[in-house]
């Protein structure tokens, strides 16, 4: 089963490097890396270059998360599709374990895995007291826990551009109301950072998309 890995990237040289790497130490290789540069205007894409022909590279003009994962599919050729947030990074045996369910099990349409949560090294004292951070993993229902055949991401259909932070939320939600089969792993697939950089920290100000998105999933089941 042929994977393609989607990284969306804005501004991300920091991070990246680890997340990539995370991706070329996998026990089971995906079939291709997808960095989307989202109009970084930071080394970006010099982190990708260092890669070589083991990590391509798509640019485009900033348009946000949502459409950098909506371009990463269509210029991917996998059978199945994993998402990597440019500041988080995988366990090794992240897609070993994934792929041995969807192999296993033709039904099932998606995996997710549990995401263990900590706080950047590089987070200065002060700040880290303003973050709350799980002593425990906790169950991933996030992109960079997931893997999906492509079958099923195009039966949920894109991400809608119109959301600046909730992208993600009402994408799930989508998956949710389908009749596509999930499982959730036990085991830790992913590691999420928490830093400044956050979106839930940069665009504060829109928290309120939860709660519109969640709106309309609860609209779309009274139909």
């Amino acid at each position: 089963m042929t994977v393609s890995v989607i990284i969306p990237v804005f501004n991300g040289e920091r991070y990246l490097p680890e997340a990539v790497e995370s991706v070329l130490d996998q026990t089971r290789p995906a079939s291709e890396i997808i960095v989307v540069d989202d109009g970084s205007t930071d080394g970006s894409a010099q982190v990708v270059a260092s890669y070589g022909s083991q990590v391509g590279y798509v640019q485009q003009a900033n348009r946000g998360t949502a459409a950098a994962r909506n371009r990463g599919v269509d210029e991917s050729r996998g059978e199945l599709l994993a998402f990597l947030d440019q500041d988080d990074f995988w366990a090794p045996a992240k897609l070993e374990l994934q792929l041995n369910v969807l192999e296993d099990q033709p039904a099932v349409g998606a995996v997710f895995g549990y995401v263990r949560q900590f706080v950047s090294p590089d987070v200065d004292d002060v700040a880290r007291e303003r973050f709350v951070c799980p002593d425990e993993p906790q169950e991933g229902y996030s992109p960079s826990a997931m893997i999906i055949r492509r079958s099923c991401f195009d039966e949920v259909g894109p991400f809608h551009e119109r959301w600046r932070q909730a992208e993600w939320i009402e994408w799930l939600l989508r998956l949710k109301e389908s009749a596509i089969s999930t499982v959730m792993l036990q085991e830790v697939v992913a590691h999420r950072r928490i830093h400044e950089g956050n979106k839930g920290v940069v665009y504060r100000p829109a928290t309120g998309e939860y709660l519109r998105a969640l709106k309309e999933s609860v609209d779309r089941r009274r139909d």
